[in-house]
């Protein structure tokens, strides 16, 4: 069996073991199922890592003393890779509880997923509802089992999901929005409709009752033995900053060159916010940007439409030019986030099979006012080109990429790195063209740059550096990290809340967007020294390794010696 042919049977295998996994991918087939989150289904999935690693493994010795093609190198790499993480992290379901990627958020998030046209969408929707006890059942024997073992998350996050959880029992629940759907759905007129709109009725009701009885464990059983501490120390915090970079990380060095870009990119928001008004202060400058009508979007429905015209504009403009865009993802959708969902822009990519074109969706539901300084450089990292050019020109590489690779694998080092790529290369490329939108990119990347001080900071209780400009010399405290956010990135209260929330439950993950770009941009650095360097060959080459961990990606796109 060559490494394709057993990356294809593996994106099934693996969808069937995840169907949560299948669903987001767009492989049919497995909306209706759930993966088995008990002890024993980990340990299943633990298992077929290994053995697929040795069946890749085993792939490679087969081929016996041939050249392997670079396709066919890279397929058993990734492959081989991809199983190493999983096997190396077979503690994290015990840590599988955070306000933002664990599975209490995917089994409510996945059903804005599945597709709501027919009725058979609508039987596998109602199907997963109407058993959403039995994840939750095993979710929580593998909380206990963590719980035995001592591997528990800190009371900051169990207190944030028990939040969640109320709401999502609550009569309010985010499930209503299927009732929404259905009523919109093709499926509006059918005679039907009234069976389905019963059986949905009731499917809600029991996964509120499954939500609230998941609530009640938390707040009785696991709350009291929660870790008071948010930091996980430096050997967890770099194993998993490996799982999302696909690279060794140097914490210390990383962190004080975080510092740095903070440091930098703070003198560069202050001369921005100048352009605006050189007699207030960058904080007064945000919120004359956030409050000013002449900063924002008329409504919703202006909003929606002018994030629909920058995407087709890029679109049109750089296709060809700076980038190849291949047929397939010429149409871009934009939408709006349903109620009760995620709380930032995100997207969604296309189908396997294209039918489900990539989407970028806001959460504006209930919003009356619209700044815009912020959102061109948001739509860039979102859609066009970002992930949306990414994912989308990944999923068209059949003949180079495996499709284990297309569908399974994928590393924030590369794909936010991709992202936070795009929004300087707007800039580059003169896309920035007002100085709201400006600072918008600069409070972007002022982010980036804090995530990482305050993520490896806090998780490794480093102290802030002596020379920087903001409490020099003290320790991390969530306090402080919120500060921060406040005082150089600008984020609102409630956002810097939320941000150091997230870093605090998905330790190593908030650097991987400034890290993953700052290796794009060596490589391209490296690249540009050669003569015949050309911007759009060098955008297609990244492209064309998809998603991979940063270390394979220097490794293969690595200039090549010129010839004599």
């Amino acid at each position: 069996m060559s490494i394709f042919e057993l990356s294809e049977h593996a994106v099934d295998e693996v969808a069937a073991i995840n169907p949560l996994m299948a669903t987001y991918s767009g492989i049919v087939g497995y909306n209706h199922l759930w993966p088995d989150l008990s002890p024993d289904g980990s340990a299943a999935r633990q298992q077929y890592y290994v053995s697929l690693r040795q069946r890749a493994i085993d792939c490679a010795l087969d081929s016996g003393s041939a050249e392997p093609s670079r396709a066919v190198e890279l397929a058993t790499r990734v492959l081989i890779d991809d199983c190493n993480l999983h096997v190396a992290n077979a503690d994290a379901p015990f840590f599988d509880l955070n306000n933002i990627a664990s599975s209490h958020q995917e089994l409510r998030f996945v059903f804005g997923s599945q597709p709501a046209e027919t009725g058979q969408d609508w039987d596998a929707i109602l199907t997963r509802l109407e058993t959403i006890d039995q994840p939750l059942a095993g979710y929580q024997a593998t909380l206990d089992q963590g719980l035995a073992k001592g591997h528990v998350v800190s009371q900051r996050q169990v207190t944030a999901v028990i939040d969640q959880g109320r709401s999502t029992a609550s009569e309010n629940s985010s499930f209503h929005e299927l009732t929404r759907r259905l009523n919109n759905s093709p499926l509006a007129d059918d005679p039907t409709i009234d069976h389905l709109r019963d059986r949905l009725s009731s499917a809600i009701t029991h996964a509120q009752k499954s939500f609230q009885a998941f609530n009640d464990y938390l707040e009785s059983t696991y709350l009291p033995s929660a870790d008071e501490a948010d930091a996980v120390g430096s050997e967890r915090y770099v194993q998993q900053a490996q799982q999302f970079l696909g690279a060794k990380l140097d914490p210390h060095s990383t962190y004080r060159w975080g510092w740095d870009e903070v440091e930098r990119l703070w003198a560069d928001m202050q001369r921005a916010c100048a352009q605006i008004d050189a007699s207030a202060s960058p904080a007064e400058v945000i919120h004359q940007l956030q409050t000013d009508p002449m900063y924002a979007a008329a409504d919703q429905v202006d909003f929606i439409n002018r994030m629909k015209e920058i995407q087709q504009q890029a679109l049109s403009q750089l296709a060809g030019k700076h980038f190849d865009v291949p047929d397939q993802i010429r149409a871009i959708d934009v939408q709006v986030e349903p109620a009760g969902g995620a709380l930032a822009a995100h997207y969604v990519g296309p189908s396997e099979d294209f039918t489900r074109p990539g989407s970028v969706w806001y959460p504006v539901d209930g919003q009356q006012h619209f700044p815009l300084f912020r959102e061109v450089t948001i739509a860039y990292h979102e859609g066009f080109p970002g992930h949306h050019l990414q994912v989308g020109v990944q999923n068209t590489l059949a003949e180079s990429l495996s499709r284990y690779h297309r569908t399974m694998v994928w590393y924030p080092g590369s794909g936010e790195g991709w992202a936070l790529y795009a929004e300087g290369l707007m800039k580059e490329l003169g896309y920035f063209d007002r100085p709201e939108y400006e600072i918008g990119l600069l409070s972007s990347q002022l982010l980036r740059s804090a995530r990482i001080a305050i993520d490896i900071g806090s998780h490794l209780e480093l102290p802030i550096p002596k020379d920087v400009s903001f409490h020099p010399g003290e320790r991390w405290s969530y306090e402080l990290a919120v500060e921060l956010l406040t005082d150089r990135a600008l984020e609102s209260i409630e956002s810097a809340n939320s941000e150091v929330l997230r870093y605090y439950g998905w330790p190593g993950q908030a650097i991987s967007y400034k890290v993953g770009e700052q290796a794009i941009l060596d490589l391209r650095a490296t690249h540009q020294r050669r003569p015949d360097f050309d911007m759009k060959t060098f955008h297609s080459d990244v492209l064309s390794v998809g998603s991979i961990g940063l270390d394979l990606m220097q490794e293969f796109l690595a200039p090549q010696p010129q010839p004599e």
